[in-house]
């Protein structure tokens, strides 16, 4: 992947977030503090800024930025999730302007796997991880052929949507949402719902490369 590719995957992310920022909101709403939209447009415009302003360098240099900087403004647990992991991704990276796939993979595997280990969450709890995690089963089944990683990732969008849409019919085990328990059912989880947004804003910045 080239610096300006994961650029865009950023940019792009923080376009959906904003778009439909009022949805998040309205999910977070119904589990949560009615706020998951408007921590993360807030911190992904302030990420996107740091980066226009930031000079080319490397994609570690990129991805530390990106976490420090939703680190200290996305508010509650969604800014302590995305920062923290994404600090773990630019450790994971080469110092380089252009990364292999599989650098890439390895990097987000241990975004993932810094996300398990702060929110104690898997798959089946009603949290970005009923995204995440079956994201990297599909990704490294493709790592023996890193040909095609980009498209597999490009196919990831829909899936992700998907694997965001089934949390509607989980009871929440974690977070805010826990606290409902059989009442969080019905409901699908924001942070789930942003966080496919990220696999679509990764499969435009692929497609576009």
């Amino acid at each position: 992947m080239k610096q300006v590719t994961f650029r865009d995957l950023w940019q792009r992310f923080a376009e959906l977030v904003h778009e439909n920022k009022s949805v998040l909101n309205d999910l977070d709403a119904a589990i949560g503090d009615a706020d998951h939209g408007s921590n993360m447009d807030r911190g992904l415009e302030k990420a996107v800024e740091a980066l226009n302003a930031s000079p080319e360098g490397s994609l570690r240099a990129d991805a530390k930025l990106i976490g420090m900087t939703l680190m200290s403004t996305v508010g509650g647990a969604s800014g302590a999730l995305w920062g923290s992991g994404m600090l773990k991704f630019a450790a994971a990276l080469p110092d380089a302007p252009e990364v292999t796939w599989a650098d890439f993979v390895n990097a987000l595997g241990a975004f993932v796997e810094a996300l398990s280990k702060r929110g104690q969450a898997v798959a089946g709890d009603k949290t970005m991880m009923d995204v995440f995690l079956p994201a990297m089963v599909e990704i490294q089944a493709q790592l023996s052929d890193e040909e095609s990683l980009p498209a597999s990732m490009v196919r990831l969008a829909d899936q992700a949507k998907a694997w965001s849409d089934g949390t509607r019919d989980l009871v929440a085990k974690r977070g805010r949402a826990a606290y409902l328990g059989e009442r969080s059912a019905g409901h699908i989880d924001p942070g789930s719902l942003s966080s496919a947004f990220w696999f679509e804003a990764l499969a435009g910045a692929v497609g576009q490369q």
